[in-house]
């Protein structure tokens, strides 16, 4: 899609002004009814996309995202713009500075139409946690885009957005891409510079794309990628992932989970996923059964060291030195400072937020860490030797995304276990840091709705383009 926009503009068969436009009087349109945008940039976007018109008649060379309109999670910085990460704490934060994946975007010539909705500084499942009220699917209103970076997902599935950017730190892209019926991906850690995106878990969390197409991820990936020498945890490894696109899987090694395989899963889910088996298949691929026995811990460890990440990272967030301060309000009760930390934190953070907390602290408590966090480490490394070894028989993993179809607004909301659940299958390539990417399928019709089913796909480390190739066969067979 990405690349049909980029020639229609070079041939100036339409100008970004008027593409621009349409995304946003699609966004006044549906954003009230989805609650998908918590911030639109009407007026700068049209003056961005004037801009590109004129140097379109200048005869100027264009980049391939130059002039088209995108769309960024509300944890990523935007200097100048308000980034609340959908929490009271910050409803009036002005971000001093933009993410590093921003500044790539805006040197392309990208049109940021405004920032999406998600669930409370990226926890949760469903984008319901937001404090800024709930997404909701295009597909069916009643029911939850996925999350964290639902918003980002319903913005690209309802032609809000040509693309947007997410983060991913249990499932947060995949999973939102999946109930949405788009494509979603979560890049190797360190692939992506993570300056600028507000700390979840900071050995976890990655930023992607979200998109209409394979292509058009692999177009945006290029754009992001790269060493950062304010995120020390990035690489530089030089690739070009959309030249490189193709849809070979001759020869190629799929694996499948057991384990994934089980009762939990809904038999339409599970059907699809052995209709693709043998798509690929019959494409010349060769299915491997895989035995990854310690994989049934990754949900476990991802629940003990997400949390203490979190208790760490969002100890910053405590009335002085940005964000909500109870002692600033007209009726402050705050007698000291320890009030005004604790009262702050009371009032700007939600239920769920506080739930990451207080479990996070209590694990890092001690006599306590060395039980619960240092275990869970230990057992992440565990995880990571099996997926190192598994990966010297196959090229790539095929799996599920969710147990289950996007659920009703409201269902999970009172079992938080229940909500932690959804992230079965998706947790173990952040717990490996391994990249991965959901794509669509087919849909199917519930409750008198037709929904998305989609697949993921699990790579070896730095092995993006692998994945996105065989990703983009499962759409050529499929033509969601």
């Amino acid at each position: 899609m990405i690349k049909e926009l980029h020639e229609k503009l070079k041939n100036k068969e339409i100008t970004s002004s008027e593409l621009t436009g349409k995304y946003l009087d699609r966004i006044k349109k549906d954003n009230e009814r989805l609650n998908v945008f918590l911030d639109v940039y009407e007026e700068e976007a049209m003056q961005k996309a004037q801009a590109v018109d004129e140097k379109i008649s200048k005869g100027e060379k264009l980049d391939v995202l130059e002039g088209i309109p995108c769309a960024l999670k509300d944890n990523l910085c935007v200097m100048g713009k308000r980034t609340t990460a959908a929490s009271k704490i910050l409803e009036n934060y002005i971000a001093p500075y933009s993410a590093t994946v921003v500044d790539k975007i805006l040197e392309k010539g990208s049109i940021i139409v405004g920032k999406t909705n998600l669930d409370e500084f990226a926890f949760g499942a469903s984008t319901e946690n937001s404090a800024f009220g709930p997404t909701k699917n295009p597909h069916d209103e009643k029911r939850v885009p996925g999350g964290s970076s639902g918003g980002s997902g319903a913005a690209v599935a309802d032609e809000m957005a040509v693309w947007a950017l997410g983060s991913d730190t249990g499932g947060s892209i995949r999973l939102p891409a999946n109930f949405c019926g788009i494509v979603g991906m979560k890049p190797t850690y360190g692939r992506v510079s993570r300056y600028g995106l507000m700390a979840m878990a900071s050995s976890y969390d990655q930023i992607g794309p979200m998109t209409q197409t394979v292509e058009d991820a692999a177009i945006v990936l290029d754009a992001i990628v790269g060493q950062d020498k304010k995120d020390n945890t990035t690489i530089d490894r030089e690739h070009s992932f959309q030249t490189e696109l193709n849809s070979q899987v001759q020869g190629k090694k799929i694996g499948i989970i057991k384990q994934f395989m089980d009762g939990s899963l809904d038999k339409r889910i599970k059907n699809d996923l052995e209709d693709q088996l043998e798509k690929l298949k019959n494409s010349g691929a060769e299915v491997v059964e895989l035995d990854l026995p310690n994989i049934k811990h990754s949900l476990a460890v991802y629940y003990l060291m997400v949390p203490s990440e979190i208790s760490s990272n969002l100890a910053r967030f405590d009335g002085i030195k940005y964000g909500l301060s109870e002692a600033s309000l007209p009726n402050s009760k705050s007698k000291n400072i320890l009030d005004v930390y604790n009262l702050s934190r009371e009032l700007g953070f939600g239920s769920e937020v506080k739930r990451r907390i207080i479990l996070g602290t209590y694990a890092l408590s001690a006599g306590y860490f060395d039980a619960y966090y240092k275990k869970a480490q230990k057992v992440r490394e565990v995880i990571k030797k099996d997926f190192s070894n598994i990966f010297k028989e196959v090229d790539a993993i095929l799996a599920p995304v969710s147990p289950s179809l996007p659920f009703k607004i409201g269902e999970k909301t009172d079992d938080p276990l229940a909500m932690y659940l959804v992230d079965i299958f998706t947790v173990s390539a952040n717990v490996a840091m391994l990249p991965a990417i959901a794509v669509p399928t087919i849909k199917v019709e519930d409750d008198g709705q037709h929904l998305p089913l989609g697949v993921q796909l699990i790579g070896k480390w730095w092995d993006e383009q692998g994945i996105l190739n065989i990703a983009k066969k499962i759409e050529e067979e499929n033509n969601f």
